[in-house]
């Protein structure tokens, strides 16, 4: 697995139905893992602090097991002894012995799977745990190379496929096994030649029961995908339907979705057939048994071999011995789903963590936001660089306008100031400390982002500004929104400051967020401000609004502008034009015009009719 970084300007987009909404709505296919011991393995130290409970869960398996082996028996003595010897009192007793052995059977099967049950969350909670604070060490280059309903998926189906198999299967597992192996040997205990239809049988039923299994899994697997080709098209219908409607497309999207429905629906009678075909011949594959024993039995009988009792006996175990089988088949696709899934957990919690700090790092406190880049090379791979030896400077309390072409390299400049990526060559210094010396910590506290893609939490707008530094008080939040002039708006709002905002807050226009993550910024203090092409999803009237927040943000602050727009770049101290990963030209905007050169070009393509 790679975990390569890519910059916002270069990295490859995932597919629209890889994103939120598309895991979601993708059925699980059931699939086997590629080293199912190795994944067992690594399963089991999340059990290990839990041996005690585990233990107990044992005994109290074998206990119900047992006691589930008793009902039968008594069965066939109440018969031979009681009935046929017409004690109703012998048969009262024993009739009760019965009763209390069911009973005692439930109780030890709920406190088995209860125990069960406690003990797999527990240790699922620790697996959970793992990997949350894994994916929250990981780089900005892996987050960039997979897309969030891939990782989601791991978290949560993978996982309860885990916690399913854990915490439903292990003790029904157990069971089933213990189950099986006292029935054969009490049966061959109570009569050898009896219990010797067992072993001719079973194997016919394995057999028909894996035919069956493994026609329902590739039955299923070709649902499921079918399933996923129809939420595609719905949910793409449904997410394009103003392109849809404009382009009348209509018909043919109706005409998609009959095409995908009819193999969905081809799919599901395959499918479904056989899942259905599989208790009614598991039935009927009981009662042969069922019917193998009676006819052996009442042959023995009549020879004097074995007594009544002992053929009701049988046929109580026969029926009993035909449960396990069934549960273990039902089971396999749950365990191999589950040990599936713990691999795909265990690779992404296997990824290689972001780059540590050194072992001794320098203090970053104070900082006066002096910034160098000296001969800076970057690139994916060596033989492809993407920032070419590059030097530049920012003195402190000055404004840096980066300017260029889509997939010039700015944003990846930015990215590496943030050590969101590691530099190849050359070094970075703030204040003439090199960053790679200090804590990332440190570093990324002096710094503050303004994206153009604001991310904003699904909680109230008070702890959205408060992002920035979780200590500030109520009074310091408010003050930074009337910094960023996003008060008054704010106030207009149904519960002003404790408003919930929506799932990315889309109950906010692209302006108002964007102010929130000024407010944000503002909050947090920064030595160094980086505003990554902060104002290009808005309007002209909602832009200049953004841009007095910035200049108040701006205020005695080094900044990075990454920006398109001439309002935003005309009073830069340096405006810095990158092209395929070097500086082509630099200097104010005035004069980068009076060269008619490289930036010149752009104006001429982007700014067309503003005056300058």
């Amino acid at each position: 697995m790679s975990n390569q970084p890519v910059s916002s300007d270069e990295r490859p987009r995932v597919g629209l139905m890889a994103g939120r909404g598309g895991a979601a709505m993708r059925p699980r296919v059931i699939e086997k893992a590629n080293d199912p011991r190795q994944a067992l393995a690594r399963l089991l130290p999340y059990l290990s602090p839990y041996k005690f409970g585990l233990v107990l869960v044992l005994l109290t398996v074998v206990i119900y097991t047992l006691l589930g082996l008793v009902g039968p028996y008594l069965m066939g003595e109440a018969i031979d002894k009681y009935i046929g010897g017409k004690d109703p009192a012998g048969l009262l007793r024993i009739a009760l012995l019965m009763l209390a052995s069911y009973l005692l059977n439930n109780v030890f099967q709920w406190l088995a799977n209860w125990w069960m049950a406690s003990i797999s969350q527990k240790a699922l909670q620790g697996l959970r745990r793992d990997l949350f604070q894994h994916l929250q060490t990981l780089s900005i280059g892996f987050f960039d190379t997979h897309s969030p309903g891939e990782l989601m998926s791991r978290l949560t189906n993978d996982i309860d496929a885990i916690n399913q198999a854990v915490s439903q299967n292990v003790t029904s597992l157990l069971a089933s096994v213990l189950t099986m192996v006292g029935i054969l040997i009490t049966m061959f205990i109570i009569n050898p030649w009896l219990a010797l239809a067992t072993p001719l049988v079973v194997p016919l039923f394995l057999w028909f029961t894996e035919f069956i299994a493994s026609h329902t899994r590739k039955g299923f697997r070709d649902l499921q995908k079918q399933l996923g080709g129809m939420n595609n098209v719905i949910e793409e219908s449904i997410s394009g339907q103003k392109v849809v409607k404009a382009f009348r497309r209509n018909e043919s999207v109706i005409e998609a979705f009959h095409a995908q429905n009819q193999a969905v629906y081809d799919a599901s009678v395959y499918a479904n057939t056989y899942a259905m075909m599989l208790m009614p011949l598991s039935n009927v594959l009981g009662n042969f048994f069922v019917i193998v024993l009676a006819a052996l039995g009442g042959y023995l009988a009549l020879g004097g071999l074995v007594s009544v009792g002992t053929i009701a006996t049988f046929i109580m175990y026969g029926r009993n011995y035909v449960q396990p089988v069934q549960q273990l088949a039902n089971m396999y696709n749950a365990i191999q789903a589950a040990l599936a899934g713990a691999e795909r957990v265990f690779e992404l919690i296997d990824t290689p963590q972001e780059t540590a700090d050194v072992p001794n790092p320098l203090p970053f406190e104070a900082t006066q936001g002096h910034v160098r880049f000296d001969d800076v090379r970057f690139g994916y791979s060596p033989e492809i660089p993407i920032i070419k030896s590059m030097s530049l400077e920012a003195r402190s309390g000055q404004t840096i306008a980066l300017v260029g072409p889509t997939g010039a390299g700015k944003t990846t400049i930015i990215n590496l100031l943030t050590r969101f990526y590691e530099i190849q060559s050359g070094q970075i210094t703030i204040d003439g400390k090199d960053i790679r010396d200090v804590r990332k910590a440190d570093l990324r506290k002096k710094l503050g982002l303004v994206l153009q893609d604001t991310f904003l939490f699904s909680d109230t707008v008070m702890e959205n500004i408060r992002f920035g530094r979780l200590g500030a008080t109520d009074e310091e939040v408010i003050r930074a929104a009337e910094m960023a002039d996003a008060d008054h708006f704010i106030r207009l709002m149904p519960d002003g400051y404790q408003t919930m905002l929506s799932e990315r807050a889309s109950n906010l226009s692209q302006g108002q967020r964007q102010l929130l993550a000024i407010a944000r910024a503002i909050l947090a203090d920064p030595d160094i401000l980086i505003l990554d092409e902060a104002t290009s999803s808005v309007d002209t009237r909602t832009e200049a609004r953004i841009q007095k927040a910035l200049l108040r943000l701006m205020q005695g602050r080094t900044s990075f502008v990454i920006a398109h727009r001439l309002s935003t770049i005309r009073d830069a101290d340096n405006v810095i034009v990158i092209n395929h990963g070097e500086i082509v030209e630099q200097g104010t905007h005035q004069e980068l015009l009076d060269r008619r050169g490289f930036y010149h070009h752009l104006y001429l393509s982007q700014f067309k009719g503003q005056a300058i």
